[in-house]
């Protein structure tokens, strides 16, 4: 038994119907938007809040040593930090709003604002 056979044109529809909401809900829904600002934080207090359009370097200063923050072309990174694993330098560049990149034993964190917020089971 041919199963193209089975598949009549209306039900070709449907899955393409089908495709196409999943594809309009993941890029309207699911993402966030652009973000605007840098939030720094060491020790959970605010050290900088800045413009993510703004190309600068902050450095920040936790318990292991300095972290290296980079803004450049509306993103923003930890270049460089003493903690021993790296995982906040291997988060890499961050541009959308609600995106964040934090060095727990540094105690350093850097995220990014905007107008519309990513929102996840950890921020819900």
């Amino acid at each position: 038994m041919n199963l193209l056979k089975l598949v009549k044109p209306g039900d070709w529809l449907v899955l393409l119907a089908g495709m196409l909401s999943v594809v309009w809900l993941f890029n309207s829904i699911w993402q966030s938007g652009s973000g605007n600002r840098v939030i720094v934080r060491s020790g959970g207090k605010i050290i900088a809040e800045t413009s993510l359009f703004q190309e600068q370097t902050i450095h920040v200063n936790g318990p292991l040593g300095t972290s290296i923050i980079a803004i450049q072309n509306h993103r923003a990174r930890i270049a460089s930090d003493p903690s021993p694993r790296q995982y906040c330098v291997k988060q890499g560049w961050l541009s959308r709003s609600g995106e964040s990149a934090i060095c727990l034993p540094n105690q350093v964190s850097l995220e990014i604002t905007g107008a519309k917020k990513l929102y996840d089971s950890l921020t819900y």
